[in-house]
Order: structure tokens, then C-alpha cells, then sequence
């Protein structure tokens, strides 16, 4: 098997519970899509990501305003971070909540 054949595999294994939680919108929980979709670099810094918890880093990108966090969780950022981070299946609510636990845990 080709180490691309792996990647794949491995991506789909690392996406499958972001789309599993994200599909059942009634009992959506921020914090359990963060775990499985967002913790990967904003649990530890990865890709220069702000990590939560890191309230200089947050206050930082809060003078942007909510708005603009949320708009660049849904387009991207610098090309580093995907169009709707990895939770490819989140609403714009869905995503927008997920901002917003990362704030209320850094801040």
C-alpha cells in the first residue's frame, strides 16, 4: 500500500467522528466537535494555530471582532487552516458555536 493510500485512510478515520457528531445537529455539542475536529492544532498549537486556553493569543485575534473569526473559520486562513477547519459537515451556527468555546475557554 503507498503511503498515499495511508494518508487516505488515516484522514477518513480522523474525519469520520467530526461527521458522525456534526450530522446530528439536535444534540450538537461544541465541545465534543472541538475534541474531534478542531483539537488537533488548536489543542496544541500546531500549524501556528492559537491554542485554547492561551488568552493572550485569543484577546489578539478577538480584536478582529467574533464575526471575523467566524468568517475565517468558514473561508480559511493563509491556506493553513482548511475552509470550516475539519469539520467539513458543521453549519455556520455549528462552527460559530465551536468559536465561541474556544473563546469562553480562553478568555
Amino acid at each position: 500500500m503507498t503511503s498515499k493510500a495511508l494518508l487516505t485512510i488515516a484522514c477518513a478515520f480522523l474525519l469520520f467522528p467530526a461527521l458522525s457528531v456534526a450530522a446530528q445537529d439536535d444534540a450538537f455539542d461544541a465541545e465534543q466537535t472541538y475534541q474531534a475536529t478542531c483539537f488537533a492544532c488548536h489543542g496544541t498549537g500546531a500549524a501556528h494555530s492559537p491554542e485554547v486556553g492561551d488568552q493572550i493569543e485569543w484577546e489578539i485575534r478577538m480584536e478582529k471582532g467574533l464575526d471575523t473569526l467566524v468568517q475565517n473559520t468558514i473561508a480559511g486562513l493563509n491556506g493553513i487552516m482548511p475552509p470550516r477547519g475539519l469539520c467539513a459537515t458543521c453549519s455556520d451556527d455549528q462552527l460559530k458555536a465551536i468559536v465561541e468555546f474556544m473563546l469562553d475557554s480562553s478568555l
